[in-house]
């Protein structure tokens, strides 16, 4: 074997043992030709592993790639990878902003400066800016003495802070459009070799990709996301039409049952929730449901009334909230029927707000119902009650509409006339004193006035009740006459409770109820027939009687009393006794009367009383 021939055995063996192409340098070979031949195969495998190596890695990367569902989870994996896979000291990737027409840093492996990290390329500026703007690759060993860039001041300090001087960038492109640019960099002077520029652009390519199914995978899930909400809102919506629907059905139900308005607030209730009240155009209490609900005249009600959402739908006729208050107006036409009101709720959605107006729409035709019903029997009432008054037609017939009506013509009645003050309507006044006067009573109008004839022995106590029942409307005054049957007694009592009403506002005892009987001397003259006896025996039965028990003088020392001008000196003299003695007769009088009899007004009444005494029994 020649030597040539062994020198080649001998380079041949070197290779198949993997020996780098140092060793494969210095092997002795006499004219070189083999050596030469044995370093460029050498060079072939190492460049062919290489490429292997990188294009495993590539594989590794698309595979942890695809394994990534958050965004910016895969961008921080995308930069961890080039500076590993390029040995550089840093890696970096920008996105490509649309609206601002620049690149923007989105993330780095290996920064140390903040002001690095927050950079933005303009289109055309530096390194990146041009591989944005041309869709290229770009790099280079010493980048601020590279003048194919457009250097800025911004984009160099950042750069010059990051400390780095070769820069490799290469355009991250899915199908033409430009999604960002990802870098590698060494804070030295080191040139990227074309491999290097390859392998980065390979795996920019991956990138892209991996960041455009990132993307479309996350607008998937917001479309899904949307899809979900928008089905979850078509089920609420159709819940809430079903909901309405039910709402709706058994409105209609409880109207064509002939319920009332205690049936739709009770509905109302165990559909919303919470509880629910009624109130009229006068502030009265129509009707209430729930375990909260205001009773009549209570402070929950006058609050309720009072609120802003109360005060809100009056003024607009539209449904109004507060807190935990949802008010709607009652109307029919444009008249207000009363508010509607649904308490302890905070939320009610659109479909539960349509619920509460279409029950406020089926409230008034309810309220319209009773309303038309109310004033159909409200006229047969007045008819009777003025047909008493007047006394027209047949007795028998006006006591059989009597009994028609519920009252009972062998008992005795109080009449009573009510009168408002301020600008009560006429037919609230009487509404209200219809379901106040109470089972057995008639109501009506006479004369412009409300009557009422209610079974009663006690025309005062009845008339005080009743002007206390209707308190809610304002001042009430109501006069009251009798007891008395039906049968011809009504017109003097109508004529003298009419007085009395009368008198008590003149009198300053408007909203108070009282009868002539009641109002001392003033019954006197309002009275259909004075009682001269029992007001003397009102106010001197005490002395009277003491008189006629023990023979003593106390009603003529009285009388002396006062004719003498309240002075008991005089009176003494007037009755030829000591003064000592009207002295004492007068405190025996204190002690049957009271204290007070000396006060101006109950010392009118027993002059009067006196005065009517003395003209009664005089001789004729």
């Amino acid at each position: 074997m020649t030597t040539d021939e062994d020198a080649a055995l001998r380079l041949l063996r070197l290779l198949a043992e993997g020996a780098p192409a140092s060793e494969l340098s210095r092997a002795h070979d006499p004219d070189g030709e083999a050596r030469e031949l044995a370093l460029r195969v050498r060079a072939a495998f190492d460049s062919r592993r290489r490429r292997e190596a990188e294009l495993t890695a590539l594989v590794d990367t698309a595979r942890d790639l695809a394994s990534l569902r958050d965004p910016s989870g895969v961008l921080d994996a995308i930069v961890r990878r080039a500076r590993a896979l390029l040995g550089t000291d840093i890696a970096y990737l920008t996105l490509y902003d649309r609206e601002a027409g620049d690149t923007f840093m989105r993330a780095t492996d290996g920064s140390v400066s903040a002001e690095f990290q927050i950079v933005r390329l303009s289109a055309g500026d530096g390194l990146g800016g041009l591989v944005a703007k041309t869709h290229k690759p770009y790099w280079t060993a010493d980048y601020f003495n590279d003048h194919r860039f457009q250097h800025t001041g911004t984009i160099d300090s950042a750069v010059g802070e990051e400390g780095l001087v070769s820069i490799c960038g290469t355009p991250l492109l899915v199908e033409g459009e430009f999604v960002g640019v990802l870098f590698a960099a060494n804070r030295s002077p080191r040139p990227f070799s074309p491999d290097q520029v390859a392998l980065l652009g390979s795996l920019a390519a991956l990138a892209a990709v991996s960041i455009v199914q990132t993307r479309a995978a996350a607008e998937t899930a917001a479309a899904l996301a949307q899809l979900s909400s928008a089905h979850d809102l078509v089920r609420r919506h159709t819940a809430g039409i079903e909901r309405a629907a039910a709402a709706h059905d058994r409105f209609a139900g409880l109207v064509l049952e002939g319920g009332g308005v205690d049936d739709l607030t009770a509905a109302l209730a165990d559909l919303l929730g919470g509880w629910v009240v009624l109130i009229g155009e006068s502030d009265e209490l129509l009707s209430a449901c729930g375990a909260e609900s205001p009773d009549d005249d209570s402070a929950h009600l006058t609050a309720v009334v009072a609120s802003e959402a109360v005060k809100d739908t009056r003024s607009t006729g539209r449904l109004a909230h507060s807190g935990e208050v949802w008010a709607i107006a009652v109307k029919a036409a444009q008249s207000e029927l009363g508010v509607l009101v649904l308490g302890g709720v905070d939320e009610l959605d659109d479909s539960d707000q349509r619920t509460l107006e279409r029950a406020a729409v089926v409230t008034a035709l309810v309220l319209l119902f009773e309303r038309t019903s109310a004033e159909a029997e409200q006229r047969v009432r007045t008819d009777l009650v003025s047909d008493l008054i007047t006394g027209r037609g047949d007795p028998s017939a006006l006591q059989a509409r009597a009994r028609a009506s519920g009252v009972d013509p062998g008992r005795g009645h109080a009449v009573l006339v009510a009168d408002a003050q301020g600008d009560t309507p006429r037919r609230t006044l009487l509404l209200a004193a219809h379901a106040a006067a109470g089972p057995g009573s008639i109501v009506g109008e006479h004369d412009g006035r409300v009557v009422a004839l209610v079974p009663s022995q006690n025309p005062q106590t009845t008339a005080e009740d009743l002007a206390r029942r209707l308190r809610r409307l304002g001042p009430v005054t109501v006069g009251a006459a009798g007891p008395v049957s039906i049968d011809g007694q009504v017109p003097a009592a109508w004529a003298e409770a009419a007085r009395t009403a009368t008198a008590m506002g003149a009198l300053g005892l408007a909203g108070t109820g009282a009868s002539a009987e009641h109002l001392g001397f003033a019954g006197l003259v309002v009275g259909s027939a004075p009682d001269v006896d029992g007001y003397v025996r009102r106010h001197l039965g005490p002395l009277l009687d003491y008189d006629e028990r023990r023979g003593s003088e106390l009603v003529r020392t009285l009388q002396a009393y006062f004719d003498a001008g309240s002075s008991p000196r005089h009176a003494a003299t007037s009755l030829h006794v000591h003064v000592n003695t009207v002295s004492q007769r007068l405190e025996r009088i204190s002690s049957l009367l009271g204290s007070d009899w000396q006060r101006p007004g109950q010392a009118l009444e027993l002059q009067l009383a006196l005065r009517l005494r003395h003209l009664r029994d005089a001789p004729r």
